[in-house]
């Protein structure tokens, strides 16, 4: 599939290690494509992980289940770490959406906030068949990129978006979906307001939030391409 970049996009990125040891989440982008990976686990090997499959995601030039394998290609060529993905790639005037884990993206439409992604988690899983949930079940991922089959990658598409946003837990999980919609409407910086906003709302986890502006925003110029966001801008022990 033929990447078809959006005529005029600028992405920012913010993060937070937040209480962990580490900070295992990472960002990357290039060629419009972008993707947020959160590693499995407090340690450097899940952090180099998630590094890997940021990068690998948004070089392989294809759509965006492409980009999650060609992650774990990579991936799974290291001895050991495991991570979560997800990773948007343009198409047409909108984005192609592929995921595995509990991160998420999200878009800002003409009707305002829409979730793109359904979380691959146990509490998901039973929350779909109608059965009682505790909260270590929203922790506990059903897919990662060491382990997910082509056919457990979630997909969606977005059309025409003025925002696209990709969430790690450490910001989605502690802000209800009200609270997101006020700090990504109201705000001129949104990435850093939802790290910022989970942070104070007690995250526990590493936050990592990824703002793609894509259409018209009363207080944004844009730029005529996005720039690119390196994973080196979040420190990761080698």
């Amino acid at each position: 599939m033929r990447r078809s970049p959006m005529q005029t996009t600028t992405a920012r990125t913010a993060s937070a290690q937040g209480p962990r040891e580490i900070n295992a989440d990472a960002v990357a982008s290039s060629s419009g494509a972008y993707a947020l990976a959160d590693g499995v686990g407090d340690d450097p090997r899940a952090a180099r992980a998630a590094r890997i499959a940021a990068a690998a995601a948004v070089r392989v030039g294809g759509g965006a289940v492409e980009a999650v394998l060609a992650a774990q290609a990579e991936v799974l060529a290291e001895a050991a770490g495991n991570c979560v993905l997800v990773v948007a790639v343009p198409e047409g005037d909108g984005y192609d959406i592929a995921w595995v884990g509990d991160v998420r993206a999200w878009a800002w439409t003409a009707t305002g906030l829409r979730r793109l992604t359904t979380d691959h988690t146990v509490a998901q899983h039973f929350r779909d068949r109608g059965i009682p949930t505790t909260p270590r079940m929203e922790h506990i991922v059903t897919t990662s990129v060491r382990t997910a089959r082509r056919e457990q990658v979630g997909t969606a598409r977005v059309a025409g978006p003025s925002l696209l946003v990709l969430t790690s837990d450490g910001v989605h999980k502690p802000l209800d979906e009200p609270v997101m919609t006020r700090l990504l409407r109201y705000s001129t910086a949104p990435a850093a307001a939802l790290v910022e906003a989970a942070t104070a709302a007690g995250s526990t986890d590493n936050a990592t939030a990824l703002v793609v502006e894509c259409g018209d925003r009363r207080t944004m110029t844009l730029p005529a391409e996005a720039p690119d966001i390196a994973t080196a801008a979040l420190p990761v022990l080698a």
